[in-house]
C-alpha cells in the first residue's frame, strides 16, 4: 500500500474515531456507558439518526443545528473529528505504512480524549492511561521486541521526572500527569525527551501569561490542566522527536 493510500485510510479512520472520542470525552468523566444510549440531541433528547452522524459532513449539512429542534450543536464535535482525521493521516505521512504508524495512530487516539477531559475536569482518567500503557507495551513487544527495553526506560524516566516534581511541588500537577508522562515514554521511547521539554515549556509559558494578567498572588492559585501541554509535547515527540534527538546528539556529542 502506498503512503498516500495509507494516509487517506488513516484519515477516514481518524474521522470516525474522532466521533467516538467525542462520546468518550463527554461520558467517561460522568461515569456513563460509552455504548448506550445512542447519541442524542442535548436540547430535545431526540436520538441522532445514522445519516445525521456522519463525521464533519453532517454538522456542515445541518449548519450546526439539530434537525428536529434547531438547537445549536457545538462546533467542538466536527473540530475534534477533523483534527483527529488530520493527525492520523499525518502519522502515516511521517512514519510510512507500518507498525510505527499503527503505534502513532493509537497514541493520537489516546491523547485526544485525555486532552478534552483534562481541559474540562482537570483529571486524566486511569481508564485511558492504563489501557494505553498495556497497548503500547503489546505493540512494541510484538513488532519491535528489541526496542522494548528502551521504551520502558524512557517511560520510567519521564514518569519519574514528573513524580519528583510532584513531590517537590505538590500543587503543580497531579498523579494523572505522572501516569500520562509514563505512557508517553512507552509510546515514544527516546523521543519522549523533547516531548517532555515542549510540554514543560508550553505549560510554563501559559502559567507566565496567567500570572502577568492576574498578578502573582491570584495567578498562582489558578489551576491549569497540564495534560494538554503534555499532549502537545507528545505530538512534537511523535512527529519530530527522533529527528530532534539525532540533531542534539550530533551537535553536542
Amino acid at each position: 500500500m502506498s503512503v498516500a493510500a495509507g494516509a487517506a485510510m488513516a484519515g477516514l479512520l481518524g474521522a470516525v474515531a474522532g466521533s467516538f472520542l467525542n462520546v468518550v470525552a463527554y461520558r467517561l468523566p460522568r461515569g456513563e456507558s460509552l455504548s448506550r444510549p445512542r447519541s442524542r440531541c442535548p436540547g430535545c433528547g431526540t436520538q441522532i439518526r445514522a445519516y445525521d452522524n456522519i463525521p464533519v459532513l453532517s454538522w456542515l449539512f445541518l449548519r450546526g443545528r439539530c434537525r428536529d429542534c434547531g438547537e445549536p450543536i457545538s462546533p467542538r464535535y466536527p473540530l475534534v473529528e477533523a483534527g483527529t482525521a488530520v493527525l492520523c493521516a499525518l502519522v502515516v505521512v511521517a512514519k510510512g505504512v507500518g507498525w510505527e504508524a499503527l503505534l502513532g495512530i493509537v497514541f493520537v487516539l489516546l491523547l485526544v480524549p485525555i486532552t478534552l477531559i483534562d481541559l474540562e475536569t482537570r483529571l486524566i482518567p486511569n481508564k485511558l492511561t492504563y489501557p494505553g500503557a498495556v497497548i503500547a507495551v503489546a505493540l512494541v513487544a510484538v513488532f519491535a521486541p528489541g526496542e522494548l527495553p528502551g521504551h520502558l526506560i524512557a517511560a520510567l524516566a519521564a514518569g519519574g521526572f514528573l513524580l519528583v516534581a510532584l513531590l517537590v511541588y505538590p500543587g503543580g500537577m497531579g498523579m494523572g500527569d505522572v501516569k500520562l508522562a509514563f505512557v508517553m515514554g512507552l509510546f515514544l521511547g527516546r523521543a519522549v525527551a523533547p516531548a517532555m521539554f515542549v510540554g514543560l515549556i508550553s505549560g510554563s509559558v501559559v502559567g507566565a501569561i496567567i500570572i502577568a494578567r492576574y498578578g502573582s498572588r491570584i495567578g498562582r492559585k489558578k489551576a491549569i490542566p497540564f495534560g494538554p501541554h503534555l499532549a502537545l509535547g507528545g505530538l512534537v515527540g511523535l512527529f519530530a522527536g527522533d529527528a530532534i534527538v539525532d540533531w542534539y546528539l550530533g551537535t553536542f556529542s
